[in-house]
């Protein structure tokens, strides 16, 4: 059965699926995401390790192209025969929800280091951070790629019918 949706359905369900989904990734970056660990001083920072900045970076771009596929990929299911109305879908759900992905994760592993101010020092992991503010574009890009791919295919199998 093959039914025929209008573009501002598509759209709509991108906003939705990319804000629901980009929030549960993010409890799910909060929860997977290596942090580093602080020193801290009288509510000071005094040292923390580098180690862990890309290693979470590269955690959020993973589950970044994991969303944007599988998005995206469902979203051309929907209307695989206007392809620009997938594009536009799979890159505002990809903005959203990459938003949502970061701005949950961010909430969740949030440390307050001036609070720790009675301690003599102390080792505590430190906060959830994306350093690499370019990981928020991962999951657009994804998703424009997964439309590139489809309209390659479409145009190949014009070439087929026509020969």
């Amino acid at each position: 059965m093959s039914v025929k949706r209008n573009a501002s359905a598509v759209i709509t369900a991108g906003l939705i699926f990319g804000f629901v989904i980009g929030a549960a990734l993010g409890v799910l970056w909060w929860r997977l995401a290596p942090r580093i660990e602080v020193v801290v001083e009288s509510g000071q920072l005094v040292d923390f390790q580098t180690q862990g900045f890309l290693a979470s970076d590269i955690s959020y771009g993973a589950l970044a192209i994991v969303a944007g596929l599988l998005v995206t990929i469902g979203l051309a299911r929907m209307r695989r025969e206007h392809l620009l109305s997938v594009l536009v879908a799979g890159v505002l759900s990809g903005l959203v929800g990459s938003l949502a992905m970061w701005w949950i994760g961010h909430y969740l592993g949030r440390v307050d280091i001036a609070g720790l101010a009675g301690t003599q020092s102390e080792v505590v992991e430190g906060p959830l951070v994306l350093h690499l503010g370019a990981m928020l574009l991962i999951w657009p890009i994804v998703a424009a790629m997964v439309v590139t791919v489809l309209a390659f295919e479409d145009w190949l199998a014009g070439l087929k019918k026509k020969s």
